[in-house]
């Protein structure tokens, strides 16, 4: 037996440590309210820009790599510029970029238009949105710390 396993009679071992759901809840609440606020406005563009049966569903396609872009930024400026609050980043990375973008819908999509035939578009839009995405996030990154470190030279 090695030390730690040998226990003193009488002596119970301690018990396993729960995390403290009081500090998690701020996050998850955040997190909630971003989130939905962030679904609301991928809604809203659905309205306002729908996609016809059949189609290419461009509405999804920009979301997503709009909302890429936009986390490209955001993690620059609260890394390399803003020292953030602890819950900013649960709320607008997590929460509101998290649920604008999407995930769920891009792969309902796919499956809509292999149901309906539509193999061509499926193959495009299921290879061009993540190519889309993260080329979006790295030159949304690469062009916001080059803005930044052209405002920091004298």
């Amino acid at each position: 037996m090695t030390a730690p396993e040998i226990q003193s009679p009488g002596v119970r071992p301690a018990a396993a440590r729960r995390p403290d759901w009081r500090g998690q809840a701020p996050v998850v609440a955040v997190v909630a309210l971003g989130g939905a606020a962030g679904a609301c406005a991928r809604y809203a563009a659905s309205l306002w820009w729908p996609t016809r049966t059949g189609g290419f569903p461009w509405t999804t396609f920009w979301v997503n790599v709009v909302g890429c872009a936009v986390i490209g930024v955001f993690m620059v400026l609260i890394t390399d510029v803003w020292a953030a609050h602890r819950l900013v980043r649960p709320f607008f990375g997590t929460g509101v970029l998290g649920g604008f973008t999407t995930f769920s819908t891009y792969a309902v999509d796919g499956r809509q238009l292999f149901a309906a035939g539509h193999i061509r578009t499926a193959m495009a839009y299921l290879a061009a949105t993540p190519l889309a995405a993260l080329a979006a996030v790295w030159l949304a990154a690469w062009a916001a710390r080059r803005v930044l470190n052209r405002r920091r030279q004298p």
